[in-house]
């Protein structure tokens, strides 16, 4: 898998960089003068992990943060770039039976992905799916926002969204899309197979041909006022029910 060069930034991006993946953190930034006991914690783990260590000013770090807030750190980092779409069958193969995929259909907000990977990460999902066109793609927000999941889990941007989604089903994973008019509930269905979670975007939710290609569509159930949830709310709620069925 290739590498290529970017700044992640944030107490919390950066702590894990550092502690999952060191040998790819380039070198580490912090600001001069901070009296945050976190900074000195992470200056502390890279240098015993031998990762360069500059103290800069904070001009220097809102230059490689730009719109993001930096914290007070930075790090260069050699991300891995993402997991190739035909790799897809192997790691379903390898998850023997017990697949979990998420499938997010147009979620174009890099929030709302990196919150989705962060909940997918901690459920141990198998594999992220993401359309390469209309969608927030995996950039230094995602990477902020997920506190490091972006590049823990495989993450496979594909060409189209529908047909990756008849792979699968040819692969024994059942698909399911969460819709709020649907009748039968997320807790009513068995998740402990090869599953795939398909999430609509923030706009308009799922797409006509995504609907018609799942196995079957379910709901959370909502006894309250509001219509519907944030769709990284929804992706961790959906997930969770899954790890719960399988634990």
């Amino acid at each position: 898998m290739s590498k290529q060069n970017q700044w992640i930034v944030g107490v919390n991006a950066v702590a894990s960089a550092i502690e999952k993946d060191a040998e790819n953190v380039r070198e580490v930034l912090i600001e001069a003068g901070s009296k945050n006991p976190r900074l000195v914690e992470i200056e502390e783990n890279a240098l015993r992990k031998d990762i360069a260590v500059r103290k800069v000013n904070a001009q220097a770090l809102s230059g490689v943060a730009g719109q993001l807030r930096h914290q007070g750190v930075a790090a260069r980092y050699a991300a891995a770039k993402l997991t190739e779409e035909g790799e897809l069958p192997g790691l379903i193969e390898a998850a023997d039976g017990k697949a979990l995929l998420l499938v997010l259909d147009e979620v174009q907000d890099p929030h709302n992905l990196g919150a989705c990977l962060r909940s997918a990460a901690a459920a141990g999902v198998t594999a992220v799916i993401i359309p390469k066109d209309k969608s927030a793609q995996v950039n230094a927000t995602v990477r902020k926002v997920s506190a490091g999941a972006a590049d823990t889990i495989a993450v496979i941007a594909v060409t189209n969204l529908a047909r990756s989604l008849k792979e699968m089903q040819k692969l024994g994973v059942w698909v399911y899309g969460l819709a709020g008019e649907a009748t039968q509930t997320i807790h009513q269905l068995d998740l402990r197979g090869n599953v795939a979670l398909v999430m609509g975007g923030e706009a308009d939710g799922l797409r006509r041909l995504t609907r018609e290609t799942c196995d079957g569509l379910v709901k959370i159930p909502m006894p309250g006022d509001i219509e519907s949830l944030n769709v990284s709310v929804a992706t961790g709620i959906a997930l969770f029910e899954a790890v719960r069925q399988r634990l």
